[in-house]
C-alpha cells in the first residue's frame, strides 16, 4: 500500500524544512494556477532522469535549486488530482527511495481548502 500525505501534514510543511514538497505538474500549469508554498517543481516526464543515478547531486541542484534527495529523504508529491504524482512516487520507489509520500487530494484538495480558510 502506498503512503499517503495528507493537507495537514502539507499545510505544516513551512515547520518541517527537512520535508521536500515536489509538484510533478506541467510549469505551465503551475503559472495557471500557482503552487504550495515550499514545493519545488520537477515535471513528471523529468522525474525518473532527476532522481536516477544519472542525475548528480551538483545537476540536480542547479536544475531544481535543493540539494538532491537521499533515497531515506521524507517526500511528499503532488500534482492537480493525485494521479500523476502516485506515477511519480512509484518511479522513485523503483528507484529506492524508501520515504515518500503522495499527497492524493494534490492542488485541487489544496486550492479548497486555502478557499475555505480564507473566507
Amino acid at each position: 500500500m502506498s503512503a499517503i500525505a495528507t493537507y495537514e501534514e502539507v499545510l505544516d510543511l513551512p515547520n518541517h524544512p527537512e520535508k521536500l514538497l515536489i509538484d510533478v505538474r506541467n510549469p505551465d500549469e503551475l503559472a495557471e494556477t500557482g503552487k504550495i508554498p515550499t514545493s519545488i517543481n520537477i515535471p513528471l516526464d523529468q522525474v525518473k532522469q532527476a532522481f536516477g543515478p544519472e542525475t548528480e547531486a551538483e545537476q540536480f541542484r542547479k536544475l531544481y535549486g535543493v540539494a538532491k534527495p537521499q533515497p531515506d529523504h521524507y517526500l511528499i508529491l503532488s500534482c492537480r488530482t493525485g494521479r500523476r504524482s502516485q506515477m511519480a512516487l512509484d518511479t522513485i520507489t523503483e528507484l529506492g527511495y524508501r520515504n515518500a509520500r503522495n499527497y492524493k487530494g494534490s492542488w485541487t484538495e489544496w486550492a479548497a481548502k486555502q478557499q475555505e480558510a480564507a473566507k
